[in-house]
C-alpha cells in the first residue's frame, strides 16, 4: 500500500473503532427479558408492545449499523488489496473528492447514481 490513501486510511480505521464501539455498546444496554418494566397502567400487552418496539429499533439501529461496518470493512481491505480508489462496478476511477468525503465510497458516481434511480447498477461499461 502506498500513502497516497494514508489520510482517508486514518477516517476509516477512526470509523470502524467508533462503529464497533457504538455496537457494542447497544448490545450490552440491550434489556433482557428479565427486566420487566413494573406497574404500566395499561397492564402486560402495553408492556409488551413496548419492548417490541424497543427490539425493533435496537435490531435496526445495529442492521444499520452492520451495514456501515462492512462498508469500512470493505474499504479497508480494498487499500490492502490495492483497489482502493477504483470503482466495484465498472472500475474506473472514483474522484478523489467523493473519497475524501466518504472514505468507504466504493461507486463512482454514475453508478451510484444508477443505483439510486434503478435499484442495480448496469452493467460495467469498458
Amino acid at each position: 500500500m502506498t500513502g497516497k490513501f494514508s489520510k482517508q486510511r486514518e477516517l476509516l480505521e477512526s470509523e470502524h473503532k467508533r462503529l464497533t464501539e457504538e455496537m457494542s455498546q447497544s448490545q450490552t444496554t440491550a434489556s433482557s427479558p428479565e427486566e420487566r418494566r413494573e406497574g404500566s397502567p395499561f397492564g402486560k400487552r402495553e408492556e409488551e408492545a413496548t419492548e417490541t418496539l424497543e427490539l425493533e429499533k435496537r435490531l435496526t439501529m445495529e442492521n444499520r449499523i452492520r451495514q456501515e461496518l462492512a462498508r469500512v470493512e470493505h474499504a479497508l481491505e480494498k487499500i490492502e488489496n490495492g483497489t482502493y480508489g477504483m470503482c466495484d462496478n465498472c472500475g474506473k476511477h472514483i474522484p478523489a473528492e467523493r473519497l475524501e468525503a466518504l472514505p468507504q465510497a466504493n461507486l463512482c458516481m454514475r453508478c451510484k447514481e444508477l443505483l439510486a434511480k434503478n435499484g442495480k447498477v448496469a452493467p460495467p461499461v469498458r
